[in-house]
């Protein structure tokens, strides 16, 4: 019997209900406890102050929020679009960009004022620099009216566009509320100490190698071969020395080449080890694994092939084996750390779930108990009443017998609809059979294998022969697959199909695959799209992961991860971005240094390109020689354009040893 009825009974019977136990308040998860605001801000301003909650109401209005966030997306465009040219130079498109980050200024300013009379501004906790990325829209918002205040006043003003393109890291204070993001961000926030301390190390290391460079080999890379009487240097300079000794030879190229020691040196003089800076430079460049090779080489052409190569074999073993590798085991553990504070949080949070629901659970088992507790005493009346109902139910059913000659007619239908459905659940107990055995495994597994070797086949200028036997075997191959597919469907059930992971990813595969074909045939699309399209056929092969059990591990490790994978994706986007955009500020339209020659495909003169070779820097690939550019771009090593050094070394260590090292401790 259930409470209700209970309760019922009881009121007829006059007995007085117990009370209901009130209802306890859903405890709200993630809720997150009002702002201890401090009495006063500035000194002068109270909560009541109507400018005061005028500033509060508004900077924490969400629309307010996400009007900044589309400024600093509308400012990171108007950075992109500006295009950089050599000499100052300017075009109309420029001018209309620099009027508008006026525009920016003032929205910035403003937003960081009513903070500032919102919250305080420094001391109290709470207050508006107490916040780091608050302190980072400060610093930008004073340096650009600095810089608009000089430019004003100046004719050749102070330009500081470059730090203003560190806006584009204000979208990660709402982005850190991300869980997975969140775990990324902490991770690699934990792990700044002892990276400092490996970054120490390292240090020491360049420091040790670049003293002993300094003693060896300074002075050694400045010699190459001349002509005798012209005094021209070689067209594709190299170092030299005595030949004696096993240097480089210059009579072994022409004999009216002589050695002599008027060169700047390789890279324009950058490589080398004539000072401490220079020595520094170019050992870190040997532990970046990066033009190594091309050092010692030069070494021995200028000294001889003798001894040389144990400084830069124990450099590599040392710095890049060794050291640098310990980058990774503390991202990784940190990372692992932080995932286990994650999961311990979360395992908290369930656990006060299931302790508040066996609470409300007990609370209400007490008040069903107490409504039982009366139920005896009503119990006579509610069979008294069953036995009425009982009754009438009798006079009912003698009613209905008149009707059942009018229902024969339908048994029949009803008998064959009970025949097919059960015909119906044994082909499908055998279907289901069928497809989950081990047979079925391998011959779906034989035909994936059978289907990549047909499209291995494929060649340039291949003959017509072969392409109708794989367009014929495409169809074949589509058609069993097909099948296979709608086999599946009809044994395991729509909705048990597409429980699985693997199985939806067969159904677009070969909804894919029939899509191409159908296309191709009707010749709808131009043939770039029909080239695209035949890629469908190229994730056929992926079908093995689903039957190979190591493989599929492997996939459901990377899928468990891509939460993760995809916040990283997040944070890398955003820093090459900045260092693109800082990248074209400070070197856009700059490295047409020398007229003679073309200017370097890898350069900052516009945004995409600038991004490309962002990317570059990040993968390692050659990043030497665009900072040899670099340091040429603002004179060289004879003046303070070595300092744009400094540019590719933090994007180097940033991007490439920590970002880049985080994919690996997420995928460990």
């Amino acid at each position: 019997m259930s409470v209700t009825n209970n309760n019922t009974t009881a009121e007829q019977l006059g007995v007085v209900k117990p009370p209901q136990p009130p209802p306890k308040r859903p405890v709200r998860r993630g809720a997150k406890p009002p702002p201890d605001r401090p009495q006063r801000a500035l000194f002068c301003l109270t909560l009541k102050n109507p400018l005061r909650k005028m500033c509060i109401d508004v900077v924490e209005w969400k629309p307010f929020e996400y009007l900044i966030l589309l400024t600093i997306f509308a400012n990171c465009v108007a950075l992109a679009v500006y295009t950089p040219y050599p000499n100052s130079d300017s075009n109309s498109t420029n001018a209309y960009l620099e009027n508008i980050e006026y525009i920016f200024l003032v929205i910035f300013t403003v937003e960081c004022v009513m903070k500032i009379l919102a919250y305080g501004f420094v001391a109290h906790p709470g207050a508006y620099l107490r916040n780091g990325w608050n302190l980072l829209d400060f610093t930008i918002v004073v340096i650009g009216m600095i810089s608009t205040t000089l430019s004003s006043l100046l004719k050749d003003g102070f330009d500081v566009k470059a730090l203003r393109a560190f806006r584009v890291l204000r979208p990660l204070r709402l982005v850190s509320g991300v869980p997975s993001l969140q775990v990324v961000l902490n991770s690699i926030l934990r792990a700044m100490v002892p990276l400092l301390h490996i970054a120490l190390l390292v240090l020491f290391v360049i420091i040790i190698y670049a003293i002993i460079g300094l003693e060896l080999f300074s002075g050694k890379l400045h010699r190459t071969c001349f002509h005798n009487v012209t005094m021209r240097m070689m067209d594709d300079p190299k170092p030299c020395g005595v030949p004696e000794e096993g240097a480089f030879n210059c009579s072994g190229v022409d004999i009216n080449y002589i050695c002599s020691g008027y060169w700047e040196g390789p890279n324009k003089g950058i490589t080398n080890f004539d000072n401490f800076g220079l020595a520094m430079l170019t050992v870190f460049q040997c532990i970046t694994l990066e033009g190594w090779t091309d050092v010692l080489y030069n070494i021995e052409d200028a000294l001889g092939r003798t001894w040389q190569w144990t400084y830069f074999v124990s450099m590599v073993i040392l710095g890049a084996f060794f050291v640098m590798n310990l980058i990774l085991g503390v991202l990784s553990g940190e990372f692992s750390k932080e995932r286990e504070k994650a999961k311990a949080r979360g395992d908290f949070h369930k656990l006060r779930e299931k302790q508040q629901i066996e609470e409300d659970l007990r609370g209400y088992l007490d008040w069903i108990t107490q409504a039982e507790d009366i139920e005896p005493e009503g119990e006579e009346r509610a069979n008294h009443q069953d036995h009425k109902n009982k009754n009438s139910s009798e006079t009912e059913s003698a009613d209905r017998l008149e009707g059942d000659e009018g229902e024969n007619q339908e048994s029949w239908w009803m008998k064959k609809k009970k025949d097919f459905d059960r015909n119906n659940r044994r082909i499908r107990r055998s279907c289901r059979k069928a497809v989950k055995s081990q047979g079925f495994y391998w011959l779906i597994i034989i035909l994936v294998f059978l289907n990549t070797g047909v499209l291995a086949t494929e060649h340039y200028q291949q003959p017509k022969w072969l392409d109708s036997f794989q367009e014929a075997t495409n169809i074949f191959f589509v058609a069993l697959f097909t099948m296979e597919m709608t086999l599946k469907m009809y044994s395991l059930g729509f909705q048990g199909y597409f429980v699985s992971l693997f199985n939806r990813f067969d159904c677009f595969v070969v909804i894919g695959s029939i899509g191409e074909m159908i296309l191709t045939r009707t010749n709808i699309m131009p043939p770039l799209g029909v080239s695209v399209l035949r890629c469908v056929r190229l994730l056929r092969v992926f079908k093995v992961t689903k039957y190979w059990r190591s493989l599929s591990n492997l996939v459901a490790s990377l899928l468990n991860s891509i939460q993760s994978i995809a916040s990283l994706l997040l944070l890398l986007f955003l820093f090459i971005v900045i260092f693109a955009l800082l990248g074209m500020q400070v070197f856009g339209g700059k490295f047409n240094f020398n007229p003679t020659i073309m200017k370097p495909r890898s350069n900052f003169d516009s945004f995409w390109q600038s991004l490309l070779t962002v990317f570059q820097i990040l993968t390692g690939e050659d990043w030497n020689a665009v900072m040899y550019d670099g340091i040429q771009a603002y004179g060289g090593v004879s003046s303070l354009g070595v300092l744009a050094c400094i540019y590719f070394i933090i994007l180097f260590i940033c991007g490439n040893y920590i970002l880049l090292n985080v994919f690996l401790a997420i995928a460990v």
